[in-house]
């Protein structure tokens, strides 16, 4: 089977929501933690344009900075609607899981359509 991906990656809000929801984080950190747990590699211009819509939207807030670093934080709206996407998200691979599950004994291979 090919390495390239059939899914898109993650949406980055989900990801950075993700991320604040293990605490503040300034930009950089919030990179690398995304890195880390998702797998996923993030820009600059996607994690501070990110940040400025969420920003807008309530879901996060700017704290002091701190030298030069501009930590942010979760905001209670933004918890509830990381809480409301992971459920969803959550409901899917399960029942994705689930099936595949019960199926794994009908799967072929494809193309020949001999069992896998």
């Amino acid at each position: 089977m090919s390495s390239r991906r059939l899914f898109p990656k993650p949406d980055p809000s989900l990801l950075v929501l993700s991320s604040l929801a293990g605490g503040p984080k300034h930009g950089y950190a919030l990179m690398k933690d995304v890195e880390a747990f998702a797998r996923v590699t993030l820009g600059p211009g996607t994690v501070f344009g990110c940040l400025a819509r969420l920003e807008e939207r309530g879901l996060v807030e700017a704290l002091e900075p701190e030298d030069r670093r501009h930590p942010y934080r979760l905001t209670a709206a933004g918890a509830h609607a990381l809480e409301e996407q992971l459920s969803e998200l959550e409901r899917v691979t399960s029942t994705g899981s689930s099936r595949l599950g019960a199926s794994r004994g009908r799967l072929t291979d494809g193309a020949a359509g001999a069992p896998a």
